[in-house]
């Protein structure tokens, strides 16, 4: 389900630092990127088709910023990929449905809704009516798949040369996972038994693609889901709210324990596969900190009023990136400035 991101996705840009910061492992030179994930990065998928009724998202004033016109981008500008592949070098990454495109230089498999879970696992857990997207993180992989012939010239040796010297970018995945039964008003205990699930799947995402010839993987973890705007005017306690909301950032306390825990887990999934693949340079990319941050210490950043994230922000960024031993990075907040505040 879409989540209402506003300030967030601006902690998305400091991603760019990550893949282009020397501190973070030797500097590559990469010829595409494929990007897969969900409405942080979407650049236009779910509006290849047309434009549903319900899609905010593809009318103004989303895309004014930048291209000055909405381009599906859950944002008023760029979304984090389209500053990755400009700081790298290359073209803005086109949705992968988008026709007479090329994608020899990569392509944006992220469409807005996005799981990690195949839609079969929320159909069985009752929760099929609380996802209206079926394209998960394995349907975009078998796009990906699909696109090969057309990326490679049909060609084995091509794409896996191809693949070596690109960027893979998988996520962030879970948030809309755990929006399912968050929505459904399911007791939250069902959200956190779902999460070695999810990861799980991340996990095997990750290992499709390795074994297409992938050795440069970043894996984001997700947001502090407790600071969204929607999830607090959705979880607003009539008793004792002082209970519920964490005293320094407003946020609720138990939905940011649930990311917390999700990217625990994610970390430890990486950790396991980095072993089970030596050859391959998989990154942790830790969004929840910095999102933190924003709240906290909102001043820093740019013009804000209250909590941060009710700030509708421009795509202009810029960022720096702090090391974390040799692959883990924690990204600092960015420096934005907001252009109104709703």
């Amino acid at each position: 389900m879409m989540r209402c991101r506003g300030l967030l996705l601006a902690v998305c840009c400091a991603l760019v630092a990550l893949v282009v910061s020397p501190r973070a492992a030797v500097a590559r030179e990469y010829v595409a990127i494929f990007n897969f994930g969900d409405s942080l990065a979407d650049a236009g998928n779910l509006c290849v088709d047309g434009i549903p009724d319900y899609l905010v998202t593809a009318r103004p004033p989303y895309g004014q910023t930048y291209f000055g016109y909405p381009t599906g981008r859950v944002s008023d500008g760029r979304v984090v990929i389209d500053f990755i592949a400009q700081e790298l070098g290359l073209p803005l990454l086109p949705p992968s449905k988008a026709r007479n495109a090329t994608f020899h230089r990569g392509a944006n498999f992220a469409i807005t809704g996005a799981t990690s879970l195949d839609t079969a696992f929320f159909h069985e857990h009752g929760l099929g009516h609380a996802v209206w997207n079926s394209d998960s993180l394995h349907a975009q992989i078998k796009w990906f798949q699909d696109m090969k012939p057309a990326i490679c010239n049909n060609s084995t040796q091509e794409c896996r040369d191809l693949f070596r010297r690109s960027l893979f970018i998988v996520g962030e995945f879970g948030g809309n996972d755990y929006a399912a039964p968050l929505f459904a008003f399911r007791p939250l205990e069902e959200a956190h038994a779902m999460i070695p699930h999810v990861v799980d799947s991340i996990g095997r995402g990750v290992e499709k693609l390795i074994g297409e010839g992938a050795v440069d993987l970043v894996v984001p973890g997700v947001l502090p889901t407790g600071c969204f705007p929607l999830y607090l005017s959705i979880f607003f306690p009539k008793q004792n709210p002082e209970k519920y909301y964490g005293p320094r950032t407003g946020c609720v306390k138990e939905l940011n324990t649930l990311s917390w825990a999700h990217n625990a887990a994610l970390q430890r999934k990486i950790a396991e596969l980095r072993k089970k693949h030596p050859g391959v340079r998989i990154v942790y990319a830790d969004y929840y900190t910095p999102a933190v941050q924003f709240v906290l210490h909102a001043e820093k950043w740019g013009e804000f009023i209250l909590l941060s994230v009710f700030a509708r922000v421009s795509d202009r960024c810029s960022s720096s990136a702090m090391a974390i031993g040799e692959h883990d990075l924690i990204l600092p907040p960015v420096r934005i400035t907001t252009t109104s505040v709703g």
